[in-house]
């Protein structure tokens, strides 16, 4: 029986300790947000954060997250209000939309580190995310964008209530 915490919830899961976390928070869970990109965690599709800090769930197995706290995008806020969703939709961020929660939950990964991050700082923290679209312009102007407003409000813990 393997016991963690997802989104603030305790969970156990009695399944393969060998499945990756991927499947077993979209097909076991039901929390669609993680999505597949190339089984290798080389795209950053399926980021997610473990005990804070991002990680690739394609690789990740089961049994590796045994008494840890996962974060998925579906965590980050329940109504959308997290600085990184508010500025991805403010700056029309996502054309396909499909690596963009991993970019997301990168992105939240990287404010929290790195509370007003350079061009440069941004570039590197996300070049482990690729997006097909090509919306890297946007997802820099979102990420500095997010960092303005998370002046006031919390970054990057589940649930969290926003502080004024």
């Amino acid at each position: 029986m393997i016991k963690l915490t997802i989104n603030g919830k305790s969970q156990q899961f009695d399944g393969d300790p060998e499945m990756p976390l991927l499947w077993l928070l979209r097909d076991e869970l039901n929390l669609k947000g993680t999505k597949f990109g190339c089984g290798m965690g080389l795209c950053g599709a399926c980021t997610i954060h473990i005990n804070g800090e991002p990680a690739r769930s394609c690789v990740t197995k089961a049994s590796d997250v045994a008494g840890k706290s996962i974060t998925t995008i579906e965590g980050i806020s329940t109504d959308g209000s997290h600085p990184v969703q508010v500025a991805w939709a403010a700056v029309d961020v996502p054309q396909c939309g499909y690596c963009q929660a991993g970019q997301m939950m990168t992105a939240c990964a990287l404010l929290k580190q790195t509370p007003k991050p350079t061009d440069a700082q941004i570039d590197s923290a996300m070049a482990g995310n690729l997006c097909r679209c090509g919306t890297y312009i946007r997802i820099r102007a979102a990420i500095h964008q997010a960092a303005e407003m998370s002046n006031t409000r919390t970054v990057a813990r589940p649930n969290a209530e926003v502080a004024r």
